[in-house]
């Protein structure tokens, strides 16, 4: 059975194909590691091994009948499995965190250079919202002060996060009690490692509160902060239609995949294809032109800015490589398998890595310097081109991709929304279409599908079997990263899956056009479901916790997602992960986190692997929610 489900490839028949090519072509994949991987550790699994000093690794085997086995230090299975997972929620914060510290040194730079400020309304929104005087400032003025009052968030030495204010009264009031408020970027993430260090906190509770403040911080702060800025700087996305799937390759042309997180680099690339010296430089080497595409979280970036089509998930990275056709998969940082070198080197294709932060040995490492960034995507486009001549006759490209919309913004789901009972759209966009619809019982509510992909389950079924449940139950699905790919690919974002949503919503999508799934975004993009739930509650005056709405990461992985989960959680949602987190081997923990926090912040995880079952819950919770505000 175990073997079965390593093995099987999902609901996407061209992650099938290439799989059916890696083995013909001898080329070890992520399934082959994870099967070959088993059995894997079960202390690990639990979560009660500690490596956190070099009198270790210690382990708890079981529990004696005078009480709990302990480390060497003493520390129980509560305080190993606790410390654990606090710094992997640390780990998870850090990483967004510094995509968003990244993004507003790059608001910064284009300040100073005076580079085009891409949604001026928007900064003059935001500069308005943090109490910056916008009369008489130009574009790039207020740009440089928003990126400087952004930058002192990560270290600032008193106060809150500026985005803490976004929430609703109540929610405030909850952090507030519970000392998890986020305050300075930077110094929750190091507190966290600070008492998860050896000899300092071994209160479970207290660690997770810790690990809390850390997640809001990412939540409310750094993946705001990347999110806000990225719309400033480059664009708030619309919805438009893209391809998606490995089938977006082509043969005929010099294929670009840019993989990673930050949509610096990707920004730059899409640039770089369109100049028409790197146009014809591409055809003198037998080339009928350049194709970029976008892998992971900038592949949604990609896409809902600039249309550029959707090549797959993160399991599906090494077998874009597989295809034979890739002339150079371009990385930034995160989720960048190590494989791929190993991969490359059986094709011709070149893995080039652009970041100091995520070197791959084997890989060429061609820096990406924002200050030059159109010389130095230039120069990464021309490398590809250059490499077009060696590609060999080992070719497949799969025939399969699919089309959707893509680019539901917070302000684009507002203004589709607007249109359910006016005409024509309020001039600045109002949720109370969005409220009105929900109770009256058109929509039963809505739910976030998110997170990654996990040998643990099929690739992208259970994506793809939650969502089609949850629309044939009238309710809305909104998703981001590697869920959003899943979703795109099975049709879920096109105009004929209405024809799978309930009565309720096939009306809603109807009338304004819009698919029943909503894409908006990459990972650090699910801070606009936040700021979406905190402008929905605070019109209806009532706390996130309140709202019809639940969330789910059916095939997670990542640190990211656990602090994805966490702040989520401390936000007031119910969170359903497919996947158990390595904290079992702790009863006390377990019961915390899926259970004792629900009195204290109002959300809690759940752990269910079949994505039917999870619909089941979420509807469950969706519709106790709806009794309790009495709709």
């Amino acid at each position: 059975m175990q073997q079965e489900k390593l093995m099987c490839s999902g609901c996407d028949s061209a992650t099938s194909v290439l799989i059916e090519k890696a083995k013909r072509d001898g080329i070890e994949t992520v399934w082959d590691r994870a099967l070959a991987m088993q059995p894997q550790c079960g202390f690990g699994e639990m979560g009660v091994c500690c490596t956190n000093c070099s009198m270790g690794p210690c382990r708890i085997v079981k529990v004696s009948p005078d009480g709990p086995k302990m480390g060497i230090c003493g520390a129980t299975e509560d305080t190993i499995a606790a410390r654990n997972l606090a710094r992997s929620i640390a780990a998870g914060s850090a990483a967004h965190s510094d995509h968003g510290r990244d993004i507003a040194e790059a608001l910064l730079f284009a300040a100073e250079k005076k580079a085009p400020i891409m949604d001026e309304k928007k900064l003059r929104a935001l500069a308005k919202e943090w109490g910056i005087e916008t009369e008489g400032s130009s574009a790039e003025e207020l740009a440089s002060k928003v990126a400087g009052e952004a930058l002192k968030e990560f270290g600032k030495p008193f106060g809150h996060l500026r985005f803490v204010e976004r929430a609703p009264q109540k929610r405030k009031e909850i952090w507030e009690g519970m000392n998890v408020a986020p305050r300075a970027i930077d110094r929750d993430i190091v507190e966290v490692l600070h008492s998860t260090h050896m000899g300092c906190d071994a209160d479970y509770r207290n660690i997770m509160n810790a690990a809390v403040r850390a997640a809001l911080s990412d939540g409310w702060g750094g993946s705001m902060i990347g999110t806000e800025l990225s719309d400033i700087l480059f664009g708030t996305p619309v919805p438009h239609e893209v391809e998606a799937n490995l089938g977006v390759l082509k043969k005929e042309c010099v294929n670009i995949v840019v993989h990673g997180h930050e949509p610096t680099l990707s920004e730059a690339l899409v640039l770089a294809v369109n100049d028409p010296d790197l146009l014809e430089a591409a055809k003198q080497h037998g080339a009928q032109g350049i194709n970029l595409v976008g892998m992971c979280c900038t592949g949604n970036e990609v896409a809902m800015r600039h249309g550029i089509p959707m090549a797959g998930n993160f399991f599906q990275q090494e077998l874009a490589v597989v295809t034979g056709a890739v002339e150079a998969m371009v990385v930034d940082v995160q989720c960048i398998m190590p494989s791929l070198s190993q991969v490359a080197r059986c094709y011709h294709t070149k893995l080039i890595t652009t970041s100091p932060k995520a070197k791959v040995p084997g890989a060429v490492h061609m820096e990406f310097d924002e200050k030059n960034s159109v010389e130095c995507a230039r120069k990464i486009v021309m490398e590809a081109i250059m490499n077009f001549k060696n590609r060999t006759g080992n070719v497949l490209i799969p025939e399969e991709k699919s089309r959707g919309k893509v680019g539901y913004s917070l302000e684009a789901i507002i203004r589709a929304l607007d249109g359910i009972t006016n005409t024509f759209a309020h001039p600045s966009g109002t949720v109370k279409p969005l409220v009105d619809a929900i109770k009256s019982g058109v929509l039963r509510g809505a739910a976030a599908i998110v997170g990654c992909n996990n040998h643990r389950v099929p690739h992208d079924r259970s994506h793809v079997v939650l969502a089609k449940e949850l629309i044939k139950n009238d309710v809305l699905v909104v998703t981001t990263g590697c869920g959003a790919h899943a979703c795109i690919k099975a049709g879920l974002m096109s105009e004929d899956a209405v024809k799978l949503c309930g009565k309720g919503l096939a009306t809603c999508c109807e009338l304004l056009n819009i698919p029943p799934v909503l894409h908006m975004g990459s990972c650090v993009d699910i801070s606009r479901i936040l700021h979406l739930l905190s402008i929905m509650a605070n019109y209806m005056n009532v706390d996130i916790k309140d709202l019809p709405v639940a969330a789910a990461a059916p095939e997670w992985m990542s640190e990211k997602a656990l602090s994805i989960g966490t702040y989520a959680v401390a936000s007031g949602i119910y969170v359903v992960l497919g996947v158990a987190p390595q904290i079992t081997g702790s009863e006390n923990l377990t019961r915390h986190l899926t259970s004792d926090v629900e009195s204290i912040y109002g959300g809690r995880f759940e752990i269910e692997s079949d994505p039917v079952q999870t619909a089941r819950k979420i509807i469950d919770h969706i519709e106790a929610k709806r009794r309790q505000l009495d709709i």
